[in-house]
């Protein structure tokens, strides 16, 4: 069923999954389903987008949940900070999203999915940030490293 060890091909299934789930929720919607927007409208009670966007949302979280659940390496993925820092890195998330127009699935999803050169941009920019947000907190602040 599920393999512990990891291969490219889990991530070529997993990508090709999302990708088809975007486009499902493009074809289904008329809207592109980055999940700031999504959370967004849900926050604004936007009328005539609300039972699509719960149902998305609740999609992601539930099969958080359930791969937790079920299959045992997920939780390789499980937090691994307080509340509090969780809660402090969304706020930071959510300004970037504000900022940046659109978040990691919105741009690098569906905007690189649909030729955006903003989405490409916006995707490099976030991914090289990571990058040394990742770097800074494993080299240079002794946090932990893998």
């Amino acid at each position: 069923m599920f393999s512990a060890s990891y291969s490219p091909w889990h991530a070529l299934v997993g990508g090709v999954l999302i990708g088809l789930g975007s486009l499902i929720a493009t074809l289904a919607t008329g809207k592109l389903p980055g999940i700031s927007g999504v959370v967004s409208k849900i926050l604004r009670r936007s009328k005539g987008e609300m039972g699509w966007c719960v149902i998305f949302l609740a999609g992601l979280i539930g099969g958080a949940l359930l791969a937790f659940a079920l299959i045992p390496p997920a939780a390789v993925y499980r937090p691994q900070h307080s509340l509090p820092i969780l809660g402090l890195a969304g706020l930071l998330v959510g300004f970037g999203t504000r900022l940046g127009g659109g978040c990691t699935s919105g741009h690098g999803v569906c905007g690189i999915g649909l030729g955006s050169r903003r989405g490409i941009v916006a995707t490099l920019t976030f991914m090289a940030a990571g990058m040394v947000a990742v770097y800074v907190v494993q080299h240079l602040s002794g946090g932990p490293r893998p």
